[in-house]
């Protein structure tokens, strides 16, 4: 009798969650649908790189790589994208040259002048020739201010702390833009920019990293590894410092960007170290394919940033090829790296230190599939989808009160 007297109400349990699941699934449909319908209002999109150098699958710095990882997915999804960069850049879709990439130091004011200027010219010409933009990605770090002068909606990326930017970037912000940020903990500091829309976590490109028919065959882990951009706040001082005293080999790889004060810092404060070391080894401007190497091979990522990152790729990559980070306590790397799963949190190098004697403890597998969770390219498109749809309905409600 219990057993007859349950079925009924298992039936009807069973009943209650298959409506249940229906309607879910109805209303993510009327979602992606009414999400489609506002983004083709943005079927042309103009994306805006930083004017340095130029953007491609092997580009150094990180604005630069989530530019064409980001215009590639889009560009999958059916948007008509442009890309304003330097010259010598490969995109997947068209390429619009402002000039050419700085190969002298201190040059930057002039080249980010004449990108600026190349770019409110090329918007205005599509908009003469009826090819108008329908928004304007800015993740350059500064043209937003010159919004004023186009008539497109700006979604500006911000990369970088808050305290990078100039205060008065962010007085007078033409009504046209909006803002994002890339991770929580730099949205907080943010919280009171007018337009903030959003935030949208960095991704990458996984299968570049081993995730995929990429992978290859690597060596034996061994040793820690540096890899990013050579300069004061990245701190590969403090990695070399933390290799020698946890007795460990090291490589650093990375570009010099064309500062003075970069160049500087590595003759100072790097330069000296790599030659007291006889485990150390230097790569400067390490290709992709180099890259992928030598996290594969590496046991143990070392992040040594004193500045508060906004997020970081070379973890994301690192976990990728399955590779243990440890990593400062700075801004968005404890959201990135997760303490005891992926890697290791520490608070200065004497725990850094310790932390290498923990290396083992780090599942290769589990950063592996951790990476493929949370670090997708087509996670990080999904969330802009969702940033250019706000735009749209903002865009749509100035238009209906002006």
């Amino acid at each position: 009798m219990l057993i007859n007297e349950a079925e009924p109400v298992l039936g009807n349990r069973t009943n209650l969650i298959q409506k249940l699941s229906a309607e879910y699934k109805r209303r993510r449909f009327a979602r992606k649908v009414l999400l489609l319908h506002l983004i083709r209002r943005m079927s042309r999109v103009l994306y805006v790189a930083y004017p340095l150098l130029t953007v491609s699958s092997e580009s150094a710095g990180g604005a630069e790589q989530v530019l064409w990882t980001l215009e590639r997915e889009m560009a999958r999804r059916g948007v008509l994208t442009s890309v304003a960069a330097s010259a010598g850049s490969h995109v997947s879709g068209e390429l619009l040259v402002t000039g050419e990439p700085c190969t002298q130091p201190d040059d930057y004011e002039r080249r980010r002048a004449e990108h600026e200027e190349k770019i409110v010219e090329l918007v205005r010409q599509r908009s003469r020739d009826g090819k108008s933009f329908d928004l304007l990605h800015d993740m350059s770090g500064s043209f937003w201010k010159r919004a004023v002068e186009i008539n497109v909606p700006v979604l500006a990326t911000l990369h970088l702390p808050r305290h990078f930017y100039p205060a008065e970037n962010f007085e007078n912000v033409a009504g046209n833009v909006s803002f994002n940020c890339v991770s929580q903990s730099q949205h907080c500091s943010f919280a009171d920019l007018p337009n903030l829309v959003g935030v949208a976590p960095n991704g990458i490109a996984l299968e570049k990293f081993g995730c995929g028919a990429e992978g290859g065959r690597y060596g034996e882990r061994t040793g820690l590894l540096w890899l990013g951009r050579i300069c004061e706040e990245k701190a590969p001082h403090l990695a070399l410092e933390i290799a020698k005293r946890a007795g460990l080999p090291i490589t650093l790889a990375g570009t010099v960007y064309p500062f003075s004060y970069h160049q500087q810092y590595f003759e100072r404060e790097v330069a000296p170290r790599l030659k007291q070391l006889p485990d150390a080894k230097f790569i400067p401007a390490p290709s992709l394919t180099t890259k992928r190497q030598l996290l594969h091979e590496a046991q143990a990522l070392l992040i040594t940033s004193q500045v508060d990152e906004t997020s970081s790729l070379v973890a994301m990559e690192a976990a990728a090829c399955g590779t243990p980070v440890i990593a400062f306590k700075r801004g968005a790397l404890p959201e990135v790296v997760k303490d005891t799963v992926t890697g290791f949190i520490v608070e200065n190098v004497a725990e850094a230190i310790a932390a290498c004697a923990r290396i083992l403890e780090i599942s290769n597998s589990v950063c592996l599939e951790y990476a493929k969770e949370n670090f997708s390219s087509t996670k990080m498109a999904d969330e802009y989808e969702g940033l250019y749809a706000r735009v749209a309905r903002l865009e749509q409600f100035l238009s209906a009160v002006s």
